[in-house]
C-alpha cells in the first residue's frame, strides 16, 4: 500500500520548530558548561583526598569548599536557566502551531467525520510540546559529553576506563533493544485506547438513542471490551517497557559498585590513589546519566514521536488554504448555475447539474428520500464541500 506524501507537513512542523532554533542554541551552549561544572564533585573529592588529607592543611580545604559552592551554584543556575529555555522552545512551538492545527482539525471532520487524524491532532500537538520541555530533551543535549568524562576516567586508569566504556555499550545496547522491542506494543496501545475513546464520543454523541432503546447494558459490553483491549496492549507495553528502564537502572548502580571495587584493588596494587578511585566512580555515573535518563523516558520519545508524523499527515491533507479575494457585504440573492458536487473520498456526483435562484425574502424547501442529496446541497451552499462544476454565488 502507498504511504501517504507528508513532506509539505513535515516541512511546515520543521518551520515552526526552527522558530525556537535560537533558544536552543542557547540551551545547548549552557549545558557545555553545566557539564563542564559536572567535573567539579570528581575533582573536589580527588583533591581531599590527594592534597587535604595528605597535608593535613584546614585553609586549603576551607579555599577548595568555598570554591566548590560557588561553582555547583553557578551549575545549578545554568542547569535552571536551559530549562526554562526549553520550556519556552516548547511553549513557542505550540502557539505557532494551535490555530493552524486547530483548523486542519475543523475542516478534515467536517469532510471526512471520524478521521483519525483529525480526532487526535491537538492531543498530537501537545504530546510535541511536552517532549519538546521535558528533561530528556536536555538529556540528549548532555550525551555528546559521555565521550567526555569517559575519556577522563581512561586518564585515572586503562582498566577503570575500559569497565567504564563497556558499561556505556551495554546501556546503549539495552536503548536499542528498548526501542525495537517496545515500538509495536506502544503503536498497538496507543491504537486501542484511541479506537475506545472514539466508541466513547460516538456513544456519548448518540445518549438519547441509546437509552431510548434500551441499549445502555449492550453499549457498556461494547465499549467495556473495547476498553479492556486498550488496558491490556497498555499494560503489555508498558510491562515491556518498564523491564528495560529496571535493568538500565540496576546495571548503572551496578556498574558505579563494580568501578569502586576495581579502584579499591588497583589501590591496594598501588596503581591508583583513593582520592581517584572515588572520582572515577561518580565520573562514570555521570557519564552514563543521560543515557539511562532517555530510556526511562522512552515512552514520551516514542509518543512524541508518534504525535510528530500524525501531525505531518494532518497538516499535509489538510493544507493552508489560500488566501480569498475580500468581497463586498452580499445581496441577499442566491444563485445556483449547474451546481456538480462529488462529496469527498468519493468518484460519483451526488448532485448533478443543478440550478435555482432564491429572490430576497423568498424561502425554499428541500425534500427528497434518503440519499437524494440534500445534505449535500446544504454544504455547498454553506461552502463546506467545493463544487466540482457549476456556480454558487451570494
Amino acid at each position: 500500500m502507498q504511504q501517504p506524501d507528508n513532506r509539505s507537513g513535515q516541512t511546515e512542523l520543521r518551520r515552526s520548530a526552527g522558530q525556537g532554533a535560537g533558544l536552543l542554541t542557547a540551551a545547548f551552549a549552557f549545558s557545555i558548561f553545566v557539564n563542564v561544572l559536572m567535573l567539579t564533585g570528581p575533582l573536589f573529592m580527588l583533591q581531599v583526598y590527594d592534597r587535604v588529607l595528605g597535608s593535613r592543611s584546614e585553609e586549603t580545604l576551607l579555599a577548595l569548599f568555598g570554591l566548590v559552592a560557588f561553582l555547583y551554584l553557578m551549575m545549578g543556575v545554568l542547569d535552571y536557566a536551559r530549562g526554562r529555555v526549553t520550556g519556552r522552545v516548547a511553549a513557542r512551538f505550540q502557539a505557532a502551531l494551535d490555530r493552524r492545527v486547530f483548523d486542519a482539525v475543523l475542516r478534515l471532520e467536517s469532510v471526512r467525520p471520524g478521521h483519525a487524524g483529525a480526532a487526535t491532532g491537538l492531543r498530537d500537538l501537545e504530546t510535541v510540546q511536552r517532549f519538546l520541555g521535558a528533561p530528556v530533551l536536555l538529556a540528549i543535549f548532555d550525551m555528546p559529553w559521555t565521550p567526555m568524562f569517559l575519556a577522563a576516567v581512561f586518564v585515572f586508569h586503562p582498566l577503570l576506563g575500559a569497565l567504564a566504556v563497556a558499561g556505556g555499550g551495554v546501556l546503549i545496547l539495552i536503548a536499542l533493544l528498548n526501542q525495537w522491542r517496545t515500538r509495536l506494543p506502544a503503536l498497538e496501545a496507543a491504537g486501542e485506547t484511541h479506537r475506545a475513546d472514539a466508541l466513547a464520543t460516538q456513544m456519548r454523541v448518540e445518549a438519547e438513542t441509546v437509552r431510548s432503546l434500551g441499549m445502555r447494558g449492550a453499549a457498556f459490553d461494547r465499549w467495556h471490551h473495547a476498553r479492556g483491549t486498550a488496558l491490556r496492549a497498555t499494560l503489555a507495553a508498558a510491562d515491556r517497557a518498564g523491564a528495560f528502564t529496571v535493568s538500565s537502572k540496576t546495571l548503572r548502580l551496578f556498574l558505579q559498585s563494580a568501578m569502586l571495587a576495581l579502584g579499591a584493588w588497583l589501590v591496594l596494587r598501588g596503581e591508583l590513589t583513593a582520592g581517584a578511585m572515588i572520582a572515577s566512580s561518580i565520573m562514570m555515573g555521570r557519564a552514563l546519566a543521560p543515557v539511562e535518563l532517555a530510556i526511562g523516558q522512552w515512552e514520551l520519545l516514542q509518543r512524541a514521536t508518534r504525535g510528530w508524523r500524525n501531525l505531518a499527515a494532518l497538516l499535509s491533507e489538510a493544507p493552508p488554504e489560500r488566501p480569498r479575494t475580500a468581497l463586498p457585504t452580499p445581496r441577499a440573492m442566491l444563485e445556483v448555475q449547474h451546481l456538480t458536487v462529488i462529496p469527498p473520498g468519493e468518484v460519483q456526483a451526488a448532485l448533478r447539474m443543478v440550478s435555482f435562484t432564491v429572490a430576497p425574502g423568498q424561502a425554499v424547501g428541500v425534500i427528497g428520500p434518503s440519499g437524494a442529496g440534500k445534505s449535500t446541497l446544504a454544504r455547498a451552499l454553506t461552502g463546506v464541500w467545493r463544487a466540482a462544476g457549476g456556480q454558487v454565488r451570494l
